[in-house]
């Protein structure tokens, strides 16, 4: 259980934009999955946030910084703009979540081993429950350092990351998309 007040949940979707999800792994599933994640949701009157990467490389307003097509934001909900990792970091995220009364957020979107990873860590260290959605989130293959870092194996450590972890007083778990329920 949380150890923040209140007990509601809310969706992040994180980074769900054409540059990031231009060459990810399993695209147009992940896409997928997270539109029927929203639409769980939405039916469900929780609260949906939609997080935003800009920087140096991702400029607020571009093609590559506008989410994919096939998600689209409602005006009625919330947006988030950050420029690292966490989507806790220098933005109102946190002010927001604790407006709603929430104290336990489900995670998808992108990149798996960048800003889901932050994001979800971050919130456990603030107090939440985490519930990252395993089939809706992704990553691009890289390399690095003489070594190809597999988009595949970074969604899989991912989700075996935070199977069963535990902080004192709150908790993640993994679960597929069509088992989700808010």
């Amino acid at each position: 259980m949380t150890t923040l007040q209140g007990g509601n949940q809310a969706l992040l979707v994180i980074d769900p934009q054409n540059v990031i999800l231009r060459d990810a792994f399993r695209r147009d599933e992940t896409i997928s999955k997270t539109s029927d994640v929203v639409e769980k949701a939405r039916n469900k009157s929780v609260p949906v946030i939609w997080v935003q990467h800009s920087d140096e490389d991702i400029v607020v307003g571009s093609e590559d910084w506008k989410f994919v097509a096939a998600l689209n934001p409602d005006p009625k909900e919330t947006r988030v703009d950050k420029n690292f990792r966490s989507a806790f970091v220098e933005t109102r995220l946190h002010e927001i979540l604790q407006s709603l009364e929430v104290g336990h957020v489900v995670i998808c979107g992108a990149e798996s081993n960048n800003c889901v990873r932050h994001t979800s860590h971050s919130a456990l260290e603030l107090g939440y429950d985490v519930t990252l959605v395993r089939d809706a989130h992704t990553t691009t293959s890289f390399e690095w350092d003489g070594l190809v870092v597999d988009a595949s194996r970074v969604v899989d450590e991912q989700n075996t990351n935070l199977m069963n972890y535990q902080l004192p007083g709150r908790t993640a778990q993994v679960i597929a998309a069509a088992d989700l329920i808010l």
